[in-house]
């Protein structure tokens, strides 16, 4: 398992990124992914920016809908890390139970819907190429 490099033991470079991940979250914790990244300063800071500029940027997707696309992709890709913290943050924008189960729902169709068509090789109809 990689090292998770802690705020106390950061390099400037780190901490700095640090500092804005808790400014503009909010927050004074720092998720284990960071952690992690910070082993490589420059991949965290480009990570980070990303991340920052496209879940909390301008746009024309509300937040919840961003934390609800961002969770159907996680458990798409099987990322255990990322469904939890998509998960909980999509709590923190409004996400009831109840959506809950209506996304997972429609990823379960979708994934099943999209299996049968590579299996099947089914061509794209004329008008939606």
């Amino acid at each position: 398992m990689t090292k998770m490099i802690e705020y106390a033991e950061a390099v400037p470079e780190v901490r700095e990124v640090y500092d804005d991940i808790m400014r503009t979250r909010k927050t004074d914790y720092i998720n284990n992914l960071w952690k992690v990244l910070a082993n490589h300063p420059a991949l965290l800071r480009r990570t980070w920016e990303q991340t920052r500029d496209i879940m909390g940027g301008p746009g024309v997707l509300d937040p919840l809908t961003r934390e609800l696309i961002y969770l159907a992709v996680s458990v798409s890709n099987s990322c255990e890390y990322c469904t939890a913290t998509h998960t909980a943050a999509a709590r923190t924008k409004g996400m009831s139970e109840e959506m809950l189960g209506e996304v997972m729902t429609i990823i379960a169709l979708a994934s099943g819907n999209n299996r049968l068509a590579n299996g099947y090789r089914v061509e794209i109809d004329e008008r939606y190429q």
